[in-house]
C-alpha cells in the first residue's frame, strides 16, 4: 500500500474529502427551498454552477489516467467499467473519456474548469474547436495558443451555443488576413454537402396522422422554421390574451406547419401528373347527406386514404381540391366549380367587411382567418359576399364538425355556433 511522505494514506484523504461532500449534500437536501430568500437561491444557483464545473475537472482529471481501470477489465477504456457499475451508457462514457483526453491537451482549459469558470459544456465546446484548429493546414501553433486563450475568455462571457459559434470562426478572428478566403471555401464546401444530404421521408401512420421527416440545408431548414413559428405564433398570443393554458409548443409548430400547408397559394404550384396541383375527394351522394359520412382523399382507398366528410368540406374552404360526388352506380354528379374558392378580391372584401372571426365572442384577427361558406360548398352553396364569413381555424373545423350547427344571428353579423349531439 503506498504511503506519502508525511505517512498519510492518500486513499484516506480522498475518502474523507467525498464524506465531507456528501454531509455538506445532505444537510442541504434536508432543507426546503421554498424557504429561502431570493439571494439565498441567488447565491446557491451561482456558487452550485461554479461547484459543478470544479467537480466536472476532477472527474475528468480521474478518467484522463484511468488506464488501470481499463487493464482490470481488459477493455481499451473504462468505459466497460462505467457500464457495469455505474450503469451508464458506453457511448456517453466513451464521450467523457475522449472528453477527458482532449481537456488533457489544453492547459487553460483544464484550469478554466479547475477554477469553475469553464463548464463542461463549453469545454467540450471548446476543445472540439481547438482539435479542428490544430488539424487546419493553414494554422501553426502559435494561432493554437491565441485560439485556446481567447476561447477561455469567451467562455466567461457566452453561453455554450454562442461559443460554438465563435469557436467556428475563431482562425478568422485571430488572423483575418489568412482564414477570411478559406472559410469561404469551407463554406462553399459545406453547402454542396448539405444539398447532397438533403432528403424527406413521408409515410402513413394508418392512425390518421403523416409523419414525415428529412433533413434541409440551413438556408431553407431556417426560412422553413420561420414560416412555420409564423403560423404557430398568433396561435400562442390569442391563448396568451384570453389566459388560457399553452399547449405544447411541439403541437403548436405542427398546427402551424399544417397552416402553412392550408395557406400556399395552389396556383404558385408547378403542374404534378400532366395537370395542375390539386388533391382529389371522392365520396357518393348518400354519404354526402350523412352528418358522419366519409369520403377517399384521393381517387381511391388503394392511392389515398379515408376522411370524414366534415373534413373534406373543410378543406374546399381553402385547398385546391376538386370534390366528386358520386350517385348510384359510381355516376359522377358533380365535378366541382371553377369558383369554388373564394378568389383573393373576396377574401379583402370580407377583412374590410368584418374586423374579426364571426364567430360569437372571438375576436381573432381578419388576416389569421379562413373564408367559410355558411351553405357548404359540396351541398350546393355559392361563393358570394353574402355567403362568406371569415372564422378563425378553431371556429372554422368547429363549423365543419358533425357536433356543432352554426348560423347567423338575427343582426346578420356574428356566427352563432351550438353543440349538439351526432346521431349514430
Amino acid at each position: 500500500m503506498s504511503i506519502d511522505h508525511w505517512g498519510t494514506n492518500p486513499a484516506d484523504l480522498v475518502s474523507s474529502a467525498l464524506a465531507a461532500i456528501e454531509t455538506s449534500l445532505e444537510e442541504l437536501l434536508a432543507m426546503d427551498p421554498t424557504y429561502w430568500r431570493t439571494s439565498q437561491k441567488k447565491d446557491y444557483l451561482a456558487k452550485v454552477e461554479k461547484l459543478q464545473a470544479q467537480q466536472a475537472a476532477l472527474t475528468l482529471r480521474v478518467l484522463a489516467v484511468s488506464g488501470d481501470m481499463a487493464a482490470e477489465t481488459g477493455d481499451k477504456d473504462a468505459s466497460a467499467w462505467m457500464r457495469a457499475e455505474l450503469l451508464v451508457d458506453k457511448g456517453a462514457a466513451r464521450a467523457q473519456i475522449k472528453l477527458a483526453n482532449a481537456v488533457a491537451k489544453y492547459e487553460l482549459v483544464a484550469a478554466g474548469l479547475a477554477a469553475g469558470e469553464v463548464s463542461e459544456a463549453k469545454a467540450r465546446v471548446i476543445t472540439k474547436a481547438l482539435d479542428k484548429v490544430a488539424a487546419d493546414p493553414l494554422a501553426t501553433a502559435e494561432h493554437l495558443v491565441l485560439a485556446e486563450k481567447l476561447l477561455v475568455e469567451y467562455a466567461t462571457q457566452f453561453t455554450p451555443k454562442e461559443l460554438r459559434i465563435v469557436g467556428r470562426r475563431i482562425l478568422v478572428e485571430i488572423d483575418p488576413a489568412r482564414f477570411e478566403e478559406a472559410e469561404a471555401k469551407a463554406l462553399l464546401a459545406e453547402e454542396g454537402r448539405a444539398q447532397q444530404k438533403t432528403a424527406l421521408r413521408v409515410w402513413d401512420n394508418h392512425d390518421g396522422t403523416i409523419g414525415f421527416d428529412g433533413v434541409l440545408p440551413v438556408s431553407i431548414g431556417m426560412r422553413f422554421k420561420k414560416q412555420v413559428e409564423a403560423w404557430a405564433q398568433p396561435r400562442k398570443q390569442q391563448l396568451v390574451d384570453k389566459g388560457a393554458p399553452l399547449p405544447p409548443w411541439e403541437r403548436m409548430m405542427g398546427q402551424g406547419f399544417a397552416r402553412l400547408i392550408e395557406t400556399t397559394d395552389p396556383t404558385a404550384l408547378p403542374r404534378h401528373g400532366g395537370d395542375a396541383t390539386v388533391i382529389n375527394v371522392v365520396i357518393s351522394l348518400e354519404e354526402l347527406r350523412k352528418e358522419l359520412g366519409t369520403a377517399i382523399l384521393g381517387f381511391d382507398e388503394t392511392n389515398g386514404t379515408t376522411i370524414t366528410a366534415a373534413e373534406a368540406r373543410k378543406m374546399a374552404c381553402n385547398a385546391t381540391i376538386i370534390p366528386w360526388v358520386l350517385g348510384g352506380d359510381s355516376e359522377v354528379l358533380d365535378m366541382g366549380r371553377a369558383s369554388r374558392f373564394f378568389v383573393p378580391i373576396q377574401r379583402k372584401a370580407l377583412r374590410l367587411q368584418h374586423e374579426c372571426c364571426q364567430a360569437e365572442g372571438c375576436d381573432m384577427p381578419p388576416e389569421w382567418c379562413d373564408a367559410h361558406h355558411l351553405e357548404p360548398w359540396a351541398a350546393g352553396g355559392r361563393t358570394d359576399l353574402k355567403d362568406g364569413v371569415l372564422l378563425c381555424p378553431h371556429h372554422h373545423r368547429l363549423a365543419h364538425s358533425p357536433a356543432y350547427i352554426h348560423e347567423r344571428l338575427p343582426d346578420g353579423g356574428r356566427i352563432q355556433g351550438v353543440s349538439a349531439t351526432p346521431s349514430f
